[in-house]
């Protein structure tokens, strides 16, 4: 049985201070079990965001007095253009966790058109948003936040009294926990053994995908074995893979050393980035693992994001986590579990599998395409409330009409978000456009129009 298929912790934020004198490199055990990378996000910054009512000489120093007044120290300031008022500019600053930040905050507010508060430790700041990335590079900042490392594994793990296996998850862990944005994936050698239990999984799969699986899988699996080395004797590596999805899609993969929060676990997907293990179960159990590894990776997930209309359903969801409160993010992490995961689809009169937990599971794929559980249509604003068990099979399965169909129904879900702003992803910058004034929204729109320009003229070509 394939327990806790792809677990995205829904409770769990790994936020505590780090010792002072913890090595740079080395991943620290926190209290309450949590790793969490030394760096900026480590000492709780807050960022604020506000414009002066007018471009006035000594300005900077005015605002600089007051963080000074209230004994709050600044990691990094920059002034840029401001993209609510075009005739105004703004200044970004980044707070050190020191001082009276509160009053500091509300002096500036009072001379400031306007203020906005983006933090991790949002909780203590009061019309705070949840610090959200940027920019792809941004995934640096917490890809290391992680609530499990190495060969920590739980005592009913398969490979727990297994020291050789430890050490080899420990390595896994260790080329993941020091990859940066921008970097070549880690190559990794698997051994003997590790591709062995690959084949087995491999080999089982296989004879379900024609049956039980939905057309777009079917479609891209056949080119992932003639352009990633997708073999029974061979463990793909997730360099390959992701060049190959970034053709398709322009989603890539990042090694990830642990189980990532649902908020950062979502926010990658915002940017078309999904955070992979490369390790694998353990060889004693190879059709069962208590946790993602590569199998359920490679063969579950990968695959379908190489679909253009899945991976634009699978970029909204993360979208509409960027800045969400914390019980949307719980929201959209269950709607993410009963698709991207567990989601079937309709082709014809028959059921088909493309959630990467059925995908990844023989015993799940056979279970839920059968006619064996509870079925209901994909519907956000039900499904979205909807508990899960994550040791067994799902009692409940959400089917959707298409990739499309879900797409449209997440959207309209999406928009009953509270939050102050809207997003859009700008492909050619990688980079989120917080969208909250309407000089920003007449440009899009000026933009659009050039868009249709160009098709209209292609159409009258045709």
């Amino acid at each position: 049985m394939m327990s806790k298929s792809d677990i995205i912790d829904i409770n769990s934020e790994a936020d505590q201070e780090v010792p002072q004198g913890s090595p740079p490199d080395i991943p620290k055990l926190m209290p309450g079990g949590n790793y969490i990378r030394i760096g900026k996000d480590s000492a709780k910054s807050t960022y604020l965001l506000f414009a002066p009512p007018a471009e006035e000489i000594g300005v900077l120093a005015r605002y600089l007095n007051i963080f000074k007044k209230y004994e709050v120290n600044l990691l990094h300031i920059e002034s840029r253009p401001s993209t609510k008022m075009p005739d105004l500019y703004e200044f970004m600053v980044e707070c050190a966790p020191s001082g009276c930040l509160t009053r500091a905050i509300e002096e500036i507010k009072g001379c400031s058109c306007y203020l906005q508060i983006i933090s991790r430790d949002y909780k203590d700041h009061k019309d705070t948003v949840p610090w959200f990335p940027r920019r792809i590079r941004d995934l640096d900042r917490f890809a290391n936040q992680i609530l499990s490392y190495g060969s920590e594994l739980d005592a009913d793990h398969p490979g727990f009294t297994d020291p050789v296996y430890r050490a080899r998850r420990k390595y896994f862990a260790d080329i993941a926990y020091n990859y940066r944005h921008g970097q070549k994936l880690p190559h990794v050698d698997y051994t003997e053994e590790e591709r062995e239990t690959w084949g087995k999984v491999f080999r089982q799969l296989k004879t379900l995908y024609a049956t039980h699986a939905c057309k777009e899988h079917n479609h891209v699996f056949p080119l992932l074995e003639e352009n990633c080395g997708y073999r029974e004797d061979n463990i793909p590596q997730l360099e390959d893979v992701s060049n190959f999805l970034k053709d398709c899609t322009g989603f890539t993969l990042r090694p990830v050393a642990g189980l990532l929060s649902s908020r950062d676990f979502l926010a990658g997907l915002a940017f078309r980035v999904f955070h992979s293990t490369q390790y694998i179960r353990h060889p004693s159990k190879p059709f069962y693992t208590p946790e993602p590894d590569v199998c359920h990776e490679l063969l579950g997930h990968a695959p379908l994001f190489a679909d253009p209309d899945f991976a634009q359903f699978s970029q909204e969801i993360g979208l509409a986590s960027l800045g969400a409160p914390d019980d949307y993010i719980e929201k959209l992490a269950t709607c993410f579990w009963f698709t991207v995961e567990f989601g079937l689809c309709r082709e014809g009169d028959k059921l088909k599998a493309y959630g990467a937990g059925l995908l990844s599971s023989y015993g799940e794929l056979q279970y839920a395409v059968e006619g064996k559980a509870e079925y209901k249509d994909f519907e956000p604003f039900q499904t979205a409330l909807q508990k899960y068990p994550i040791t067994e099979y799902q009692p409940i399965y959400f089917i959707a009409e298409s990739f499309e169909d879900a797409k449209q129904k997440m959207i309209k879900y999406t928009s009953t978000i509270p939050r102050p702003f809207g997003v859009r992803y700008n492909a050619y910058t990688q980079s989120v456009e917080v969208i909250d004034s309407k000089p920003q929204i007449q440009r899009l729109v000026g933009n659009m129009g050039i868009e249709m320009s160009i098709l209209l003229n292609c159409l009258k070509k045709i």
